[in-house]
């Protein structure tokens, strides 16, 4: 009778001790910490392609990869993204339709048509300058059944996750051509906190004149890093405009010994004044192409 008693005070101390693991075992999960980011953070990348007098702009995060800008036509653009292993880009920007900043897709055909490249959208603003590089960008859009998208500012373009990517400009209600019509975009890293921990500006050849017209529309134009407008160009990168987003760092896209002369010494000088430090300071024509990557939780690096 005793064995008996003693096996039945076992079976219900064993029992009770399965149930008070469940209950702790799914109190303690439901107070664990997540970080938001589904296991190990990814950065964004942000590369400045060498194309000589141009600008190219590769987003890359995750394995996914997207372009703000082309470089010229006959710079390689679709051989340097070759020998990156890029096979695909989940959209082509086309800032304005200069030849320096969307030549490089009219080129774009032959990757395309080979299999060796596949562009999943092209995105365009509202330029009113059309004319042979427009009419070849479309050209190439329309042959190889590319959806073409217009932006303005308001619009928000998807990449990554944490990532928001929204065009500042240009408005819907003015009527822009060439560099003033560059489209804008505002690259903010959100964290797990849902703040904003780091961010870019790519301002294409946006003018003098646009800037302004940008900081009385966005009164928000802070970011770590900034793409600086036209190459370099004294009709750009006004010093208020410079005070006004404080970058960390600034990056010129332009060629070696270019007959412009950029950047301008003057346009130069605002940068060190306004970053601090010429060192922040990055040009292709003497580093080649270099990088940033953004890291929630830690913000803008150099790697």
């Amino acid at each position: 009778m005793n064995r008996w008693i003693y096996m039945w005070v076992l079976i219900c101390a064993v029992l009770w001790c399965a149930i008070f693991g469940v209950f702790w075992g799914a109190l303690l999960s439901g107070c664990s910490y997540d970080s938001g980011w589904g296991g190990e953070p990814v950065p964004l990348r942000v590369t400045f392609l060498d194309v000589g007098q141009g600008l190219a702009v590769l987003l890359e995060h995750d394995g996914h990869f997207a372009l703000y800008d082309t470089g010229p036509d006959s710079a390689g653009l679709s051989d340097s993204l070759a020998g990156r292993g890029i096979k695909a880009l989940d959209w082509v920007l086309v800032s304005h339709f200069h030849r320096d900043h969307g030549g490089g897709f009219m080129e774009m055909g032959a990757a395309i048509e080979s299999g060796r490249l596949k562009v999943g959208r092209l995105l365009v603003g509202l330029d009113t300058a059309v004319g042979f590089v427009s009419d070849s960008m479309f050209k190439v859009a329309r042959r190889y059944k590319i959806p073409v998208d217009t932006l303005e500012r308001g619009d928000t373009v998807y990449f990554a996750e944490g990532l928001r990517l929204e065009c500042l400009w240009p408005v819907s209600y003015g009527r822009f051509g060439e560099n003033r019509a560059s489209v804008v975009l505002m690259g903010s890293m959100v964290g797990p906190q849902a703040g904003r921990e780091s961010a870019f500006l790519l301002t294409g050849d946006l003018d003098t004149a646009g800037e302004n017209r940008l900081m009385e529309l966005s009164h928000e134009l802070s970011a770590d890093l900034l793409q600086v407008g036209h190459h370099g160009s004294a009709g750009s990168s006004g010093l208020q405009f410079l005070s006004r987003v404080a970058p960390k760092y600034a990056a010129i896209g332009v060629g070696k010994n270019n007959r412009y002369g950029h950047p301008k010494d003057e346009v130069v000088n605002k940068l060190r004044i306004v970053t601090g430090d010429t060192s922040a300071v990055y040009r292709t024509d003497l580093h080649g192409s270099f990088s940033f990557e953004m890291w929630p939780g830690v913000g803008l690096v150099v790697p």
